[in-house]
Parts: structure tokens; sequence; C-alpha cells
């Protein structure tokens, strides 16, 4: 688990560069937390079943090992953190302040029970919520007893947390530890910013965080697309701000030199296209799976350009483009560039197909993608364009509205 199977700690250059490392979250106990009346709050549309769920994750997991990938996991990753720090204590406060557990006044039990678990249960049980049937008589003694409440948890689940993409993001040498949009993600980042600081793997490499996740706007890692070393694009998106993106921007010009522009895309702010990697990934050198619905006539966008400002390091020099297949081609150097449409370009096909992720493609390889099965037009289509798609079963995994991209965290890929 301690030692790197790349060269790099750190290092994703590109979207489709090899990938060597990766970092996942098997399903757990949170997705059974879910009940019909939390799950508005909890950003979920169904409540999947954990058996299958695991299961269909687990093959996720053989097909990128068989595929020569390291896969590490969230949650181990934390509980070797909290264990070499020393930080339980520190982190439990930190999450405890974040998740504002103080129902009727049960910060102090809660975090007394937490305590008492082993490592390896604290992460679980934090992951999978705090009900407030788990607190013993014994512990509630700094409860107001007098006083009810309905609501079922001190500690609410986290079930989005198998989506790895979106909390923090590598980039280059560093990465973004994310403030996330919706409250119900905001904690996912923590496990995140304890990893960098004290696991040995990562601690004592001095790694740059690009965008901390105390900053007041959000950014999430779906919409975060590395094209390329000098280039990356961010999905102006219902989860990512434009302020987000400037800061970040800003961050970058002034703190490395390898990445010079930031081609910020604009989607239509919905449930349905969540992030830009949702309607929007690249397969290969010059290739890139789309959802026709978030291009105008013509295929016009609104996109911007964000480079370094000749005079104020504080500032970022903005230029925009209406037509995306014209902005790769000039950003990345090519002569040509393929969109490949959802569904085939299909009305139907494609808005079902979206729904269950089909321009969500995880790239592990030039030309060679992770897919879900269910999106079988989708992936015929590629093949048609000489992708090689790998698919795997989701009949479980989509219901959370999310694809092999937003279920991993790339954390090593070679260099282009």
């Amino acid at each position: 688990m301690l030692n790197a199977a790349g060269t790099d700690t750190l290092n994703v250059t590109s979207e489709i560069g090899t990938l060597r490392t990766v970092m996942l979250h098997r399903p757990g106990r949170e997705v059974e937390n879910l009940t019909p009346e939390l799950l508005h709050k909890l950003l979920f549309d169904d409540i999947p079943y954990l058996p299958v769920i695991q299961e269909e994750h687990d093959i996720f997991a053989e097909t990128l090992k068989d595929q020569g990938v390291e896969v590490l996991y969230l949650e181990k990753l934390a509980e070797e953190a909290l264990h070499f720090g020393n930080a339980k204590e520190d982190f439990v406060d930190q999450l405890l302040k974040e998740s504002k557990s103080n129902i009727n006044g049960a910060s102090e039990s809660l975090k007394e029970f937490l305590l008492d678990l082993p490592g390896g249960q604290l992460i679980s049980k934090i992951m999978s919520g705090v009900r407030t049937s788990e607190i013993d008589q014994g512990r509630k003694r700094h409860l107001y007893e007098f006083m009810t409440d309905q609501y079922p948890f001190y500690l609410d689940p986290m079930p989005n947390l198998y989506f790895t993409r979106d909390p923090a993001a590598v980039i280059g040498n560093g990465l973004t530890i994310n403030r996330m949009h919706e409250g119900a993600r905001r904690r996912e980042s923590l496990f995140m910013e304890y990893i960098i600081r004290y696991h040995p793997r990562f601690a004592s490499k001095e790694i740059p965080v690009w965008l901390n996740r105390d900053y007041d706007f959000p950014v999430e890692g779906g919409d975060e697309l590395v094209l390329s070393k000098d280039t990356i694009a961010i999905g102006v998106s219902a989860r990512t701000s434009a302020r987000g993106i400037e800061r970040l921007a800003v961050n970058l010009f002034q703190k490395q030199d390898q990445v010079k522009k930031v081609v910020a895309i604009e989607i239509p702010k919905s449930r349905a296209f969540m992030h830009l990697d949702t309607v929007f990934t690249m397969v290969d050198y010059d290739k890139f799976t789309i959802h026709p619905a978030i291009q105008g006539p013509a295929g016009e966008m609104n996109i911007y350009i964000l480079e370094k400002h000749d005079e104020d390091p504080n500032r970022v020099a903005i230029s925009t483009r209406t037509n995306l297949i014209e902005t790769l081609k000039e950003v990345l150097h090519l002569n040509d560039v393929t969109l490949i449409p959802c569904g085939g370009g299909d009305a139907i096909v494609a808005a079902r197909e979206q729904w269950n992720d089909g321009s969500n493609t995880l790239a592990i390889a030039p030309g060679v993608v992770v897919t879900y099965n269910r999106n079988y037009v989708s992936n015929r289509i590629m093949r048609e364009h000489g992708i090689d798609v790998i698919d795997i079963p989701s009949s479980e995994l989509s219901r959370g509205r999310g694809g092999p991209r937003c279920m991993s965290m790339p954390i090593v890929r070679d260099n282009l």
C-alpha cells in the first residue's frame, strides 16, 4: 500500500495517458442508509441494492487491475492517514464541526462514540453515518432527553463517496481539494485533505494544492478535464462556479508554469448535465464523446479561454470562443477533431443513455475506455470510431447518476 507503482506521487498531464494508479471507494453501508425521504437531500434518485452494487464495483476494480492499473481505496488511505498522523481526534473534531452535528446536544456523545472505534471501523462508520439509535443510553448523558427529534441520524451518511472524482482531482503534479457545491457532499473532500497531509505515500512530497476546500466558491472534479500538459478544461456547471474556475486559474498560473490555458466550457445547469464529464469526455488524441444537447445551433457554445494576465498576477486574461471543435483544434494543435455523439445522436437514445452516463467514459490509455454496458448504442458508435471499449455491468452503479469516470480519481498517468 505504501509504495507507488508509478515513478511519480501525483502525475496527470492528460485524460488519456496510460493509467497507472487510481483511487476508488467501494460502496458500503452508506447506500443502505438511504431512505425515500432522504433521497433528495442526499442527491440520489433511487436506492441501490448493496450486494449488487458492490459486486459491480468489484468488477470495475478488477477490470482496471487486469489492465495493469494499481487500485487504491479511499477508505484504506484515510484509515492509514489517521493512524500515521496520529490525527484521529483532529479529524473527528473537524468532521463534527462541518457536519453541524449537535442535534439535541449530541456532539459530545457522538465524539465519544466515534473515538472509541478502531481506525478502520471509525472511517467506515463516518462514511455510513451514525443513526440516533446507535448511541446507547449510557452515552446519552450529554443529550437533552426531554426533547425529541424524528430525524434518524446524528451523522448523515455519505452515499456519493463512490464518485471519487469530485472531492479532489489531480492536475499535473498537484491537485485541487474541492469545496463541493452541495452540503450533502461537502465533507467528502476532508478525507483527501487528511490523506495528503498525513499519509506516508504523500505527506513528505510537498504536493502543491492548486485550490483548497476552504475557498468560498465551488469547484468539483467532474468538471475538471486535463486535455494536455498545458491545457485543462473546466465545466461552468450546476456544481462548479465561474468564480471558482477563475481562482483556480490564477493559482495555477502563479504556482507553476506548465499549464498555460484553462478552457471554461459552459453547459446547461441541470441534474441531467451535472458535470462536464457527464456530457463530454476525451477518449483519444483527437476524439471526444459528447451529448449533442449541450450545443446550440451550428454547434455554438459559450467558451472562455483563461490565460495568464500580462500585468496583474491576481487576474486572468479572458478571450471567448463559440465553437467547441474549433476551440479543441486550437488548444490541442490538431488538424481535425471528432465528436462522437452519445446514442449516435438519436434524440431519444441520446437522452436515455446520457442519463445513464453514456458520455462518461474513463480512458485508461489512448483509444481505450471503460464504460457502462447498458449504454450499448453509444458503445457501438465508439467502437465504429476505432475506440476499444471495455464495458462493465451497471444496473446498480448507475443509480447514483455517475459513470466510470465519476467513480475514479486518477493519481498517476503516463505522459503522452
